[in-house]
């Protein structure tokens, strides 16, 4: 029965993977391809295939995580007679193999559509007006479905790096509400960038302190910082919630209507300082006229 990628994709592919509400391409992929489950039998490998080596002991990891959570991520095929060839995912269905499977999940596309889906994906990276995780799942599927490298797919998009790439990569590695945040314009990129990694928890936690009270990318590093801190053998190992700053909420507020990232330092008697930034003449005078 021939299937778009929509609903296919839910049961096949864990959505912290891949998510199509962020697929620019998803219109086009469902009318082109169909979601199957094809007998391992019935691929064969692409003859013209360059890459003819696979390191042995990479596959026998590959296969034992396979055993594990399944094919995570479909091949791609097209018909080839009767059965299909492989254009996108030889070492998967190699470590397929190795598992004991007897199907794997496979992407059916002709090799024409193929073609148009890969200059369209192209196409929509050279838009400027692509939200960061949208740009990240054209990515992967660049770098999944069509078998390119991180250089071939900075090449492609105005020689961007590979370093530049593989870090936009790395927002799809997010919490989910993480991601929902940054799709829905809450958070810059960069804000999102620095929780990459953090444990889902803390990352929910710091968004959230992050929207409510404003912080800059660099505030939010400080965060992190003093929680990693605090993790450290030698301390108590508070959540995020505890790091408190002295006048938190009014140094947010006056930051807001200052425009600016206002820092307040204190002493144990409690007498400090309030520290307002400006960038030149000109934002001082701005900042002087609000303040009146």
């Amino acid at each position: 029965m021939k299937k778009g990628l929509g609903r296919g994709f839910d049961s096949l592919i864990p959505t912290n993977l891949f998510d199509e509400a962020f697929d620019p391409t998803a219109g086009q992929d469902a009318t082109m391809s169909q979601l199957r489950q094809i007998p391992i039998t019935d691929i064969t490998p692409d003859p013209d295939q360059p890459r003819r080596f696979f390191d042995e002991e990479a596959l026998r990891e590959l296969a034992d995580s396979i055993r594990r959570h399944g094919v995570v991520q479909p091949i791609v095929v097209t018909p080839h007679g009767a059965q299909f060839m492989i254009v996108a995912g030889e070492r998967r269905w190699r470590a397929a193999q190795l598992a004991g499977l007897i199907e794997i999940p496979s992407i059916i596309r002709s090799l024409s559509d193929q073609h148009r889906l890969e200059v369209s994906l192209i196409e929509n990276l050279q838009r400027r007006d692509l939200n960061p995780l949208e740009t990240a799942t054209a990515y992967m599927k660049l770098r999944d479905q069509f078998n390119m490298t991180l250089e071939q797919i900075g090449q492609h998009v105005g020689g961007k790096s590979v370093s530049a790439i593989s870090n936009t990569l790395r927002l799809l590695k997010l919490p989910s509400v993480v991601r929902t945040a940054l799709f829905e314009n809450k958070i810059s990129e960069g804000q999102a960038r620095t929780l990459v990694g953090l444990p889902d928890d803390v990352a929910e936690d710091l968004l959230q302190q992050t929207i409510d009270q404003g912080w800059s990318v660099r505030k939010l590093e400080q965060m992190i910082a003093a929680w990693k801190r605090a993790q450290q053998p030698s301390g108590p190992a508070p959540t995020p919630k505890s790091v408190k700053q002295p006048h938190a909420s009014s140094v947010a507020r006056l930051s807001k209507k200052l425009r600016t990232d206002i820092t307040v330092r204190t002493s144990k008697r409690g007498a400090g300082q309030i520290i307002i930034p400006f960038k030149d003449q000109a934002d001082f005078e701005r900042i002087r006229d609000l303040i009146g």
